[in-house]
């Protein structure tokens, strides 16, 4: 059996385990929730009286930064709390190929998630004439960004056996990446550090480069930032759990 085909299979089985047990459908019905009360009640979608929907994906950085480290603390973790991590390696899937197989199907979840809140295109769709073309690069920029978040979870999760340890070290990593970009933080770096720096740090951060495909531009720029971030994550904890196995 191929490679492609051992994601394959490994990537469904993961993506079933996920609605075998109240995980997924936790995480969708508290993503949908905190998605209405932040669009409707904090983000003014009425009361703006725009034909957008600026006021939800405006949220977005901010309810991945806990959700979906809360999602990805157990993708490695609990294979090595239950020690199930041992027969997983026994079996003729390499490490790589697990690895995968877990982003993907996570990703999917959260792919499902942003699918399910379609409700809130069509009800923008009645009440006035938006742009659907920058609302459909909104939605892939969101995934994007939440499989970005969704690697450093899982590498923190390989990085610990402790669910609760994976998952702070996971929001703190985040918060980083998301802080980064701020203006808050930029301006505290202006006049001690070189422009050319504080545009590194500024080119660091989700927030920037999703801000920049939510205004409707897909550049290559942007989507590749979010990938390089996907990969050197899963890469690192790849490296991790090889390291372990090894050990």
């Amino acid at each position: 059996m191929n490679s492609v085909s051992m994601i394959s299979i490994l990537t469904k089985r993961e993506f079933m385990s996920f609605f075998a047990t109240p995980v997924a459908y936790v995480f969708i019905a508290i993503f949908l929730i905190m998605s209405g009360i932040m669009t409707f009640n904090l983000g003014g979608l009425y009361e703006r009286g725009q034909a957008d929907l600026l006021p939800f994906f405006n949220f977005h950085p901010w309810l991945y930064l806990f959700l979906v480290p809360a999602f990805a603390m157990r993708t490695w973790s609990e294979e090595r709390r239950s020690g199930t991590i041992e027969l997983l390696m026994t079996l003729p899937v390499t490490t790589t190929q697990a690895m995968i197989a877990k982003f993907l199907s996570a990703w999917l979840v959260l792919g499902l998630a942003l699918v399910l809140t379609f409700p809130l295109w069509l009800t923008i769709n009645y009440l006035g004439q938006p742009d659907n073309g920058v609302i459909f690069a909104a939605y892939i920029g969101s995934w994007l960004m939440a499989g970005a978040f969704l690697a450093v979870g899982i590498c923190m999760s390989a990085l610990s056996k402790s669910q609760v340890v994976a998952f702070i070290l996971a929001v703190t990593v985040s918060f980083l990446f998301v802080l980064s970009g701020s203006d808050a933080v930029l301006s505290a770096f202006k006049g001690w550090l070189p422009t050319a720096l504080i545009d590194v740090v500024a080119s660091l951060s989700f927030l920037q480069h999703f801000d920049a495909i939510a205004k409707g531009v897909i550049s290559l720029k942007d989507v590749g930032y979010f990938l390089i971030v996907i990969v050197s994550w899963l890469f690192a904890g790849l490296i991790i759990i090889e390291d372990k196995k090894a050990s």
